[in-house]
């Protein structure tokens, strides 16, 4: 099996549409002139190159190539990417989470299951990724508290599932920086909070697992503003990081270079603010003494 049948669908439609991208402007052609001569309208373009389309037609692909004069060699790689979206399904695509999941959260899990390496800041609770059952239960109930007791299990159900990713071989290499008030909040109560503090030191303990806590001491950092996370991706596709930004009512998943460049370097301050992991870890010690 191929590097390319073996990924998701995701990092294939991301890696496919950067390329095509890439192509386009190297031929010195715009959008504009591209979806003229295809008779497509701009968005379909637009979607196609920014990875936003679920399946991607590889009818669609062979025009393009053809336009921009790819070698065989070149298209039947760009081909294969298309066809992985078309014969692969995401496992949160099946029937059973559509209705507890948007597309906003569709776009975080396809980009967060592709990723080799993720960056992530918790301001206000716990990453999802660390989080426990009884904590994910708590969140969602008040985030959601219209839903009925099935749609609160079928998203606590999602949220576990989605940290296999720390499990799977190779496991995600994730780098955690959590605000200090994130382990004094009483999320759920005392003992909701032991065992959610609990986990994240037994999480903390794995190898590609790394904690720090940013302590009340630390004063002002340019990162005060919000959580955030940065997503990296394997080596043998040539993607840049993107970062994703959850807030009350939308989600954003920021590609330009810049945009990301000013997190990643948010977020290099707040690894040199915070103690080391194991300080860390005394941190979240401490709060678990005061619970």
């Amino acid at each position: 099996m191929t590097d390319t049948q073996a990924a998701t669908p995701t990092l294939c439609r991301l890696q496919l549409g950067s390329e095509l991208r890439q192509i386009r402007l190297k031929r010195g052609l715009t959008s504009t002139q591209v979806v003229k001569k295809l008779i497509w309208s701009p968005s379909k373009l637009t979607r196609l190159e920014t990875g936003e389309n679920v399946t991607v037609e590889p009818a669609d692909v062979m025009a393009l190539c053809q336009i921009y004069e790819v070698e065989e060699e070149a298209a039947d790689q760009l081909k294969e990417y298309a066809a992985v979206t078309k014969t692969k399904r995401d496992w949160w695509q099946s029937p059973e989470y559509r209705p507890v999941i948007g597309p906003g959260p569709k776009a975080f899990l396809g980009l967060e299951s592709s990723a080799s390496a993720l960056h992530t800041y918790g301001s206000e609770y716990v990453p999802g990724l660390l989080q426990t059952a009884d904590y994910i239960r708590v969140l969602h109930r008040h985030a959601h508290g219209r839903c009925s007791d099935e749609d609160i299990d079928l998203m606590v159900e999602l949220r576990l599932k989605r940290q296999e990713v720390l499990l799977r071989d190779p496991p995600l290499r994730y780098a955690v920086v959590i605000n200090e008030a994130v382990l004094l909040r009483q999320v759920g109560g005392p003992s909701v909070m032991r065992a959610q503090l609990t986990h994240i030191m037994e999480a903390a303990s794995a190898p590609h697992v790394n904690v720090q806590v940013v302590p009340f001491k630390a004063g002002v950092y340019r990162a005060m503003n919000g959580a955030f996370t940065i997503m990296r991706f394997p080596d043998s596709f040539a993607l840049k990081p993107i970062t994703y930004l959850e807030h009350l009512v939308g989600n954003w998943v920021l590609r330009r270079e810049a945009d990301v460049d000013s997190y990643e370097e948010a977020f290099n301050e707040l690894r040199a603010l915070a103690p080391g992991p194991q300080e860390s870890l005394s941190l979240i010690e401490k709060a678990m003494e005061e619970l």
